[in-house]
């Protein structure tokens, strides 16, 4: 309550009004699987590893790779992963989660990051130190091509001269070398050369012995340090007979797929705002998607000159990291379902499904290489995980692929397996042209066989985004195929329907469509994906917008504003077709008061909210009753 202790105006805020519920993303798909590269977590890499938001599909291959296949215990596997998620983003989705799994055998990440898969390329400076670049992730992608070219500025010595018309050579050396930074490389030619066209270009390999690093105290003293040793008060002042130029240095990083990153005006010492080191470093680079990273811990104190030699040597250096591979073993089921973070070690971070499970805009999920699995025990298990992770958030439904190469009887099986309400199984498999193998005249083109939950994932996300959480997303049309695995037809579908199985079918003259959108339930109540994924939105937009209300005085006063709350949302629901009734009464209900709460529940801090609601189901058969009609016949 407000204090009101000497005489005089107070103005106060109060509100009138009660609180607005606004809903949450019902299009946020997450997707857990193998990709070529990108963020996961490996003894001694970096510690950003949580899933990354990807927002098209080229961000999908500057942080993950692209599409070609990945090389496991040295057989060729399709990159499921990378095409569900261009699948995904061609049918409409907008926004993807992807938590990379990377581990053998199921066993925890190697302690040596060098065993972990994760190319390297040692450097050797001339003192005999060393400095590494090492891919940021593990993976064959990081065999990345790594060329450091030099960059030497314009000569930095110049004459003095007193005539103000001499406007080139007005500034004096001193002033030139104030211009210089604490760390910078300066290389000093001194007799010149008798032609200068023999002049050092900007790339040529560097002398030690031209080199000099800028040392400047607290005090702006200048000190130049070379290879032989101690600090020089001052450089040479015959002006004409030199020159001076700034060394820096260009990194241009060269990925299989002909991705190219650069990254210029890079500086050797630590003490330099674009120091090499931390614009190419491994948990916080200047572009968030860098390749590699340069590991390099100088100490400066016992040697100063080591500026100058590490771009000497990174410049000479070889240019092919190496070491990286897509990994030994395929991993199990329980590497896809991954571990929950350490609570008393923050550098442990949660993996797998379980990262994913840590974001709460996820709605969507599921994991294109579970189909990919070797035996169907494995690939059942793996189902049986990623459904068991939907039901435990809450929150999300999980899509589910069957086996490639089902007939029938193996579908119906695989179905006969799971009863879940937030989760769907969609069949056949969808068949592609190939992207990575260009057409050629006179050739068939390669066709390539994906499971169907990067498109399915996609689609609902266009009919959330089009229509609605609550339009079931079923009769929409499938992009970016040639073909279906199987065809479906209706006495097929007349089979697989009623148990659950959300058949893909073409139709002539309509084209290919998702002919289904049945959970995987026994539950009459939640046979439908869209009420399921309605009730989902519902309670989870309740459960973000209502927090204001815990430990607010449980009185009439809250009923009141949590019924009118609840209420003002509802009755925009069913304004836009989600739920069903002439009236808003007859739509849902809304109570909050005595009836839904015992003295028992008050005195327990207890407040208790009974919301109602009619979905919309899909009208999933629709039937026209025709008879015949005589003329004199009376309506």
């Amino acid at each position: 309550m407000p204090e009101y202790l000497a005489p005089g105006v107070y103005v106060e805020e109060v509100s009138f009004r009660s609180k607005s519920i606004e809903g949450v993303p019902t299009s946020t798909t997450g997707f857990a699987g193998l990709t070529r590269f990108g963020p996961v977590q490996y003894a001694g890499g970096p510690s950003s590893t949580e899933p990354r938001l990807i927002t098209s599909f080229t961000e999908f291959e500057r942080v993950y790779g692209g599409l070609e296949p990945l090389q496991i215990a040295g057989d060729e596997r399709v990159n499921y992963l990378a095409h569900a998620a261009r699948a995904f983003f061609a049918n409409g989705g907008q926004r993807l989660y992807v938590s990379r799994v990377f581990t053998d055998n199921n066993s925890p990440p190697t302690p040596d990051p060098a065993s972990a898969h994760t190319a390297s390329l040692q450097v050797t400076l001339s003192d005999g130190s060393k400095a590494t670049w090492r891919a940021r992730w593990p993976g064959a992608y990081g065999n990345a091509l790594v060329d450091v070219r030099l960059s030497r500025s314009k000569n930095l010595a110049f004459k003095y001269s007193a005539d103000p018309s001499d406007i080139l050579n007005r500034a004096s050396w001193g002033v030139q070398l104030q211009r210089v930074k604490n760390g910078s490389v300066i290389e000093l030619i001194r007799p010149l050369p008798a032609d200068l066209s023999t002049l050092p270009k900007s790339n040529d390999p560097l002398t030690e012995s031209r080199l000099y690093v800028v040392s400047v105290d607290s005090n702006g003293q200048q000190r130049f340090y070379s290879s032989a040793g101690g600090p020089a008060a001052a450089l040479p002042d015959d002006l004409g007979n030199m020159q001076v130029y700034l060394v820096e240095m260009a990194v241009q990083v060269y990925a299989d797929n002909g991705r190219l990153d650069s990254y210029t005006e890079l500086a050797a010492h630590p003490d330099q705002h674009r120091h090499i080191g931390k614009v190419l470093e491994a948990d916080h680079p200047e572009d968030e998607n860098a390749i590699v990273w340069l590991d390099w811990t100088p100490d400066l104190t016992t040697d100063p000159f080591a500026p100058a030699r590490l771009m000497k040597a990174l410049r000479d250096a070889p240019k092919r990291l190496a070491g990286g591979n897509d990994g030994t073993a395929v991993p199990g089921p329980a590497s896809f379902e991954g571990a929950d973070a350490d609570p008393d070690h923050a550098e442990v971070k949660a993996t797998g499904l379980k990262a994913l499970g840590e974001i709460d805009d996820i709605a969507i999920v599921a994991m294109p290489d579970m189909s990919g699995f070797a035996s169907d025990d494995l690939i059942i298990d793996a189902a049986g995980r990623l459904i068991a992770h939907a039901e435990t958030a809450r929150y999300r439904i999980a899509v589910v692929d069957g086996p490639k190469n089902s007939s029938i009887t193996q579908i119906r099986e695989f179905r006969g397996k799971f009863d879940s309400s937030y989760a769907a199984l969609y069949h056949p498999w969808i068949e592609i042209l190939d992207p990575l193998v260009p057409t050629a005249p006179g050739i068939p083109p390669r066709k390539l066989l994906l499971p169907p939950s990067g498109f399915v994932c996609g689609i609902y996300a266009r009919s959330d985004i089009q229509r609605g959480v609550h339009k079931a997303p079923a009769n929409e049309v499938v992009r970016g195929l040639t073909r279906f695995e199987a065809n479906i037809n209706k006495p097929r579908q007349d089979v697989l329907n009623p148990e659950g199985v959300n058949c893909l079918r073409f139709f002539e003259g309509r084209g290919s469509r998702v002919w289904g959108a049945r959970t995987m339930s026994s539950d009459p109540e939640w046979k439908y994906v869209n009420v399921r994924r309605l009730f989902i939105y519902l309670e989870h937009s309740l459960d973000k917008a209502t927090q204001w209300a815990v430990f607010e005085p449980n009185n009439d006063r809250l009923w009141k504003n949590i019924r009118q709350t609840i209420e003002d949302f509802l009755l925009v629901l069913w304004r836009d077709g989600a739920l069903i009734g002439e009236k808003p009464e007859q739509a849902y209900f809304v109570r909050c008061d005595r009836s839904t709460m015992t003295q028992n529940d008050l005195d327990n801090g207890r407040m208790i909210c009974l919301v109602g609601i009619a979905p919309s189901r899909p009208a999933e058969y629709v039937i026209f009753r025709v008879g015949q009609w005589t003329a004199d016949a009376k309506a």
